[in-house]
């Protein structure tokens, strides 16, 4: 069991001016400086109350905290009264930055890592460092905490025995869709990250192309204005118009249904050939995307080919 931290008691006549320590409700508490290493440190995705305690003693101990934007992270430090120093590690600067962190640890140096908000290393750049650092000898200490991706996964009551996070989706239109056709033949619960921008038309090509599935959309999770919403895509889709864009999304799609069975070429066309008989194309195709385990867009396409033979028009109806 890990002791808690000593409050700090400087003793009368010492002239240390900036000992290592934080603060919690006023509370100061002494923090030794960090051992030699790299430290990869989660940090709050929204509320700042939740930091674990061995993330500030490592923050307060370390002698650099490398960050993604030092704005943002002085908001968590001085929170808790850290003064160790920040430097800036993004994608735009890494190649530069690497070189000095490296060499800060052949010195002795305690370095964390930690990202905007959540685990280092998920959707940044941090993974080539940590490959860099491990290659050169030093140490590398993991410190567990929030991530966006395991909270959505937990309040979208969805299966959470086998999960596969994408990251964000290509921001154009036909590249994202062609992603997504890929994704719809994982058998897992999918989890991906989603801009305000963008998640609407997210929203109707994932219902386009993946059915009925049950999804749950996750904005501004452990902020003020949390909002979790649970129900089918084709019913998310339908209300996207009307969903507050303003915040951080993310997006948790269920598995292919556990009896789905992908239907071959033919046994699809003689599928749509019964439902086209008695139902309209759209009608058709959705009871043919559930019954064939075959993405929507893929399915919809055939079913218009096979109407124009069918009924000798358009295949629109």
């Amino acid at each position: 069991m890990r002791a808690k931290p000593a409050p700090i008691n400087t003793p009368e006549g010492a002239t240390d001016p900036a000992p290592r320590g934080f603060s919690i409700d006023a509370h100061r508490f002494a923090a030794a400086k960090a051992a030699p290493g790299l430290y990869l440190v989660a940090t709050p995705i929204g509320n700042l109350g939740d930091i674990t305690l061995r993330a500030l003693e490592t923050l307060a101990g370390v002698d650099v905290i490398a960050c993604e934007d030092t704005r943002i992270t002085r908001r968590l430090t001085e929170r808790y009264a850290i003064t160790a120093q920040l430097k800036p590690y993004h994608e735009h600067n890494a190649e530069a930055a690497r070189p000095k962190i490296l060499e800060a640890l052949a010195q002795g140096g305690s370095v964390a890592l930690v990202s905007d908000a959540g685990t280092p290393l998920i959707s940044d750049p941090g993974f080539k460092l940590v490959r860099e650092v491990c290659a050169a000898g030093h140490a590398v200490y993991a410190l567990p905490g929030p991530s966006s991706v395991l909270a959505a996964l937990s309040v979208a009551a969805l299966p959470t025995d086998r999960f596969f996070f994408e990251g964000f989706l290509p921001a154009k239109s036909a590249a994202r869709r062609t992603r997504l056709t890929e994704l719809a033949r994982i058998d897992a619960t999918l989890v991906m990250f989603e801009s305000g921008n963008r998640v609407q038309d997210t929203l109707a090509d994932l219902a386009e192309i993946m059915g009925d599935r049950e999804a749950a959309i996750c904005r501004e999770l452990t902020k003020l204005h949390e909002e979790i919403t649970r129900a089918p895509l084709h019913a998310l889709a339908r209300e996207a118009a009307s969903l507050e864009t303003r915040g951080e999304f993310v997006l948790v799609i269920s598995p292919p249904a556990a009896d789905a069975e992908v239907l071959t070429a033919d046994a699809l066309d003689e599928l749509l050939r019964e439902q086209l008989a008695t139902h309209s194309v759209k009608d058709a195709v959705v009871h043919a995307v559930e019954l064939s385990g075959r993405p929507r867009r893929e399915v919809y396409a055939r079913a218009l080919e096979l109407a124009k033979d069918l009924r000798g028009g358009d295949g629109e109806d």
